[in-house]
């Protein structure tokens, strides 16, 4: 495995497993695979509706508790401090934890003001051991950042080869703060996993497509969270160590780079409002 150290010292396994849209009744048989497969990292979220699968999964593993690194996220209904404070006690008993290893701000709506000062909290009380955001554009970033006494280690983004967050990154690493990738497989849109880039690349390693996009963001110094439902997957996904890409092959990859969300953007007022709608 290959880690990344956040700018608080603490070491992050560079590849983890999400949990994203995993039933609730599957997560705790998805992550004890995931387990035995080779991964600690698990990355889940309160609006995800399964930290309680995960919990179950930890606790019956067999493994210590100081094997794993574990994130959560605190979703835009449980926004400003008093409901974030009460949120990240509902999620440590759900994960079945004293402690969270990395605990995100999900999504920039709401009072995430209050939100991250409850999580500053939780981080001066030994709760979390670090604290980040989720899907904050540089502009928000910037100023959560400049707000923050305890700046964000991490910023998850969507993150695959038809969005590089070219721009975003500069920001982030001007700061010290670590990009961290959901959707690294862009949920399979623009018919990703028939990229010719991608398929050329891959074959030359006896790679699949899949393989050859993780490999590119792990060389990229973005952490990955891949997801997947079948054990197969899951394996092939954390079998991606043990090949490196060329610098040309970089290049052809970064090529692919659209600069542009395959999802939804904040700048959109319809997307906003449906944020709103929720809270």
């Amino acid at each position: 495995m290959e880690y990344v150290t956040l700018s608080n010292g603490v070491k992050m396994p560079k590849l983890g497993y999400g949990v994203y849209q995993t039933p609730p009744q599957e997560t705790e048989k998805c992550v004890l695979d995931a387990i035995e497969t080779g991964y600690r990292s698990i990355d889940t979220a309160q609006a995800y509706g399964n930290e309680e699968g995960v919990g179950n999964a930890l606790a019956k593993s067999g493994l210590q508790r100081e094997e794993f690194f574990i994130t959560t996220k605190v979703w835009i209904t449980n926004a400003g401090y008093e409901k974030a404070k009460a949120s990240i006690e509902e999620s440590l008993k759900k994960l079945k934890t004293d402690y969270i290893d990395l605990l995100l701000i999900h999504q920039p709506f709401g009072d995430y003001y209050g939100t991250y000062r409850a999580m500053e909290e939780a981080y001066k009380e030994g709760k979390v051991r670090a604290i980040g955001v989720s899907n904050f554009y540089p502009d928000r970033f910037l100023d959560i950042h400049h707000f923050a006494e305890i700046k964000p280690v991490v910023n998850q983004v969507e993150t695959h080869v038809f969005q590089q967050q070219k721009t975003a990154r500069e920001y982030m690493e001007k700061n010290g703060t670590q990009i961290m990738s959901w959707g690294p497989f862009a949920e399979g849109k623009n018919d990703y996993f028939n990229n010719p880039v991608l398929k050329k690349i891959g074959e030359k390693y006896g790679k699949s497509v899949a393989q050859t996009a993780l490999r590119f963001l792990l060389q990229s110094d973005v952490v990955v969270i891949p997801k997947s439902v079948h054990k197969n997957r899951m394996e092939e996904n954390y079998n991606v160590f043990d090949f490196e890409l060329s610098a040309g092959e970089m290049a052809e990859i970064e090529a692919l780079d659209t600069g542009e969300s395959l999802f939804f953007s904040h700048y959109d007022p319809e997307t906003v409002e449906w944020f709103m709608s929720l809270i």
